[in-house]
């Protein structure tokens, strides 16, 4: 059967027609990159530093024939945290949008992703590239998974993160957090002097109990080997329902004894960065058998890779919460309608982050009441 190929002048669109028609429709695709600097509205501090802006960037995806229906995802990788924080990262960016134009849509839905585009070192990227072409299927109305949350029938309960600082900023975050709602509190702990934090803890548990306010702490690899065994001791008498990557990953051994002995129940975070390949999550896991484990989609390189660490942990019987990683409310929509997707039975989610900034883009992801709600009455501003 004779075929022919008929190429449009704008070369984007290819029909492939034999005697009984069109048989194959190709629509290439088109991208586009914009970075965006979000301002803290304050002096974030972490056990690595305080930050004060972020850049992040947004992948705009659309096809040819419908340049107005747009899919959008966030790459925002963390400085001294995230594999893809690195020199490369922009190139690689710009190299991915000149790979998208060879492909359709159907094409970049059913392939692997982090092979065809080489993002095995580059999550967040891979994390954006999920996100755009999920939400361009969907229409490019910012639905990335169509589901009760995004329906604005569903929210997801969330901790109240709580930076830190000194004792009257850390004092000033927790009693906003109480007065909006929050029963489960995360406190950013490490940076600051051992004694003001189990101060501020304890005057917590002076006036709640573990019933009725649950407490994180979130230790972001802070303590050594000389002093963990000893802080986790103290930090014991605050009823804590855990405590974050107490020091820093790749100490395998010292973290295989803290997840089997520790008097606090051990999560395993910065651990998991890096790891991208089933077995080795398997091996992980079997190895450290931590209580644990938060999940980051834009440091474990998206939503695939996220579901791989769900097996992995349901299979030794770790338990599981999902984590924004300080993304602009792009990214946290992308996580949360993913999140949504779950069964939240167990814990308070870490999605608290999209009021971080001065010039966050506008949503319709609103907080109240210690949840997360989807309020599409409320226009995005992009």
């Amino acid at each position: 059967m004779l075929i022919f190929l008929l190429l449009n002048k704008n070369e984007t669109v290819i029909c492939f027609i034999c005697t009984k028609g069109i048989s194959y429709f190709y629509i290439k695709m088109k991208s586009s990159i914009q970075k965006h600097t979000l301002q803290f509205k304050f002096d974030a501090g972490t056990s690595r530093g305080v930050l004060r802006t972020k850049d992040t960037w947004f992948l705009k995806l659309w096809e040819t024939t419908k340049p107005k229906i747009v899919g959008v995802g966030e790459a925002g990788p963390l400085a001294g945290l995230s594999p893809d924080y690195c020199p490369q990262f922009e190139s690689k960016l710009m190299e991915l949008t000149e790979k998208l134009n060879e492909f359709d849509l159907m094409d970049l839905l059913q392939i692997n992703l982090k092979d065809v585009f080489g993002l095995s070192d580059f999550p967040s990227i891979l994390f954006a590239l999920e996100t755009a072409l999920l939400d361009l299927k969907n229409g490019g109305q910012k639905m990335v998974f169509e589901n009760f949350f995004y329906a604005g029938k569903a929210s997801i309960p969330i901790n109240g993160l709580v930076w830190m600082g000194d004792r009257q900023f850390m004092t000033e975050q927790i009693e906003q957090k109480l007065a909006d709602g929050f029963t489960c509190l995360k406190l950013k702990i490490g940076a600051i002097d051992f004694e003001t934090e189990c101060s501020i803890l304890a005057s917590i548990r002076q006036r709640y109990s573990a019933k009725e306010i649950t407490l994180r702490v979130d230790a972001n690899g802070a303590f050594s080997s000389e002093d963990v065994w000893t802080k986790l001791d103290r930090l014991e008498k605050y009823d804590l329902h855990s405590i974050e990557q107490p020091i820093k990953p790749g100490q395998m051994e010292l973290m295989a004894d803290l997840c089997k002995k520790s008097p606090i129940p051990i999560a395993l975070d910065e651990e998991l960065i890096g790891i991208t390949q089933m077995a080795d999550k398997v091996t992980l896991l079997e190895t450290l058998q931590p209580p644990y484990i938060i999940l980051k989609p834009t440091l474990l390189g998206g939503f695939k890779a996220t579901d791989e660490w769900i097996t992995a942990a349901e299979n030794v019987n770790t338990k599981w919460w999902i984590t924004s990683a300080l993304e602009s409310n792009i990214g946290l929509n992308a996580i949360a309608q993913y999140t949504a997707e779950k069964d939240l039975k167990y814990f308070p989610q870490g999605l608290g982050t999209g009021q971080l900034y001065t010039n966050n883009i506008a949503s319709p992801l609103v907080i109240s009441e210690g949840k997360l709600h989807y309020r599409s009455q409320i226009s995005w501003s992009q």
